[in-house]
């Protein structure tokens, strides 16, 4: 058998150490499809895998990365074969599956999607988990028929990757977007991928009222706890919220008079265990739907060695948008 550079955490005797080693193949986990990753991206999750801020593996060692997009080199399944195109967001890997940090994965087929063929595998992963959570918010706001003609869309952690794209998506689809961030330097960097307007992070964060005066047909929030508690309490009457994040917490210290006063939906969305057909749909609607200038605007490239770096970089508030590593 022979290695290939991977990072790779272990459980240290305070949190995790991570570094990058000459991983032996045979230590690869199950799988039917062996795929040479050429690009991956880094999440708020895998900065706080790399880091040991929270526990996210569940399983050492572990090469942490949640996202890959590459091409298969072996496959025993009949939907794969050598030289297709391939991209992986969720199903635990990275966290108790071998993940994406790495030169080479071996996944089960069932949690592969074709490359799009209008996509390459360098834009692939500048949407990631966070342009493909984003895009599951912006459905589940259709799905429950929200639309732009209720009023206006507030999005919370807008100068992170989730919100950018959310922003991004929710622009080209003809909605007035709020955008709220607690970095105001990005005020222009947002309102050109589409904010129509820029309030401060300060106004949601704190403890708020059961019901606030209504502001909002609807929302996309990436953070939790006291944020989303209070964009609930001031969306208007049978409005939606789509909650996907918990950048502030895993709490929700609300109260029930959003949904049974105003008729307020919390529309819950998960990318990891998403199921094939919706998440088709999604990266399809991505391909479509997403503007490429705006997407290559929110994202920047580094080497596969700096991948640590943008890591932690991630957790202290420091990346803003998307950050594309090229692994090839």
């Amino acid at each position: 058998m022979s290695t290939f550079r991977a990072v790779r955490i272990d459980k240290a005797d305070k949190g995790v150490t991570a570094a990058f080693v000459d991983f032996d193949e045979a230590e690869l986990m199950d799988g039917d499809v062996d795929v040479a990753i050429t690009h991956t991206t880094v999440n708020y999750k895998d900065g706080l895998n790399v880091t040991g801020k929270a526990p996210i593996a569940r399983r050492f060692p572990m090469i942490p990365g949640i996202d890959f997009a590459g091409v298969v080199e072996r496959s025993t399944a009949p939907a794969f074969k050598p030289g297709d195109g391939v991209l992986l967001t969720g199903y635990g890997v990275g966290e108790g599956h071998l993940g994406g940090f790495a030169q080479k994965a071996r996944v089960k087929s069932d949690w592969l999607v074709p490359l799009p063929q209008d996509l390459s595998p360098a834009e692939a992963m500048a949407i990631g988990t966070a342009g493909f959570t984003a895009m599951l918010s912006v459905l589940a706001l259709e799905r429950f028929g929200m639309n732009p003609d209720m009023g206006p869309v507030v999005v919370t952690g807008a100068a992170g990757g989730v919100g950018s794209i959310a922003i991004a998506l929710l622009h080209k689809a003809g909605w007035r977007v709020i955008a709220s961030t607690g970095r105001p330097q990005e005020a222009d960097y947002l309102k050109a991928l589409g904010a129509d307007e820029i309030i401060d992070r300060a106004e949601l964060s704190s403890p708020g009222k059961p019901l606030a005066k209504p502001r909002w047909a609807a929302g996309v929030d990436t953070v939790g706890s006291h944020t989303l508690a209070n964009v609930l309490a001031a969306i208007q009457p049978h409005g939606a919220v789509a909650a996907c994040g918990n950048a502030q917490g895993l709490d929700l210290p609300g109260s029930v008079a959003p949904f049974i006063l105003r008729g307020v939906a919390l529309l819950g969305v998960d990318s990891v265990q998403c199921p094939m057909p919706l998440r088709l749909s999604a990266w399809r609607r991505l391909a479509d739907d997403l503007d490429r200038g705006k997407l290559a605007s929110l994202t920047t490239h580094a080497p596969f060695e700096r991948v640590l770096d943008v890591a932690r970089d991630i957790v202290e508030g420091k990346v803003r948008g998307r950050v594309v590593i090229d692994v090839a």
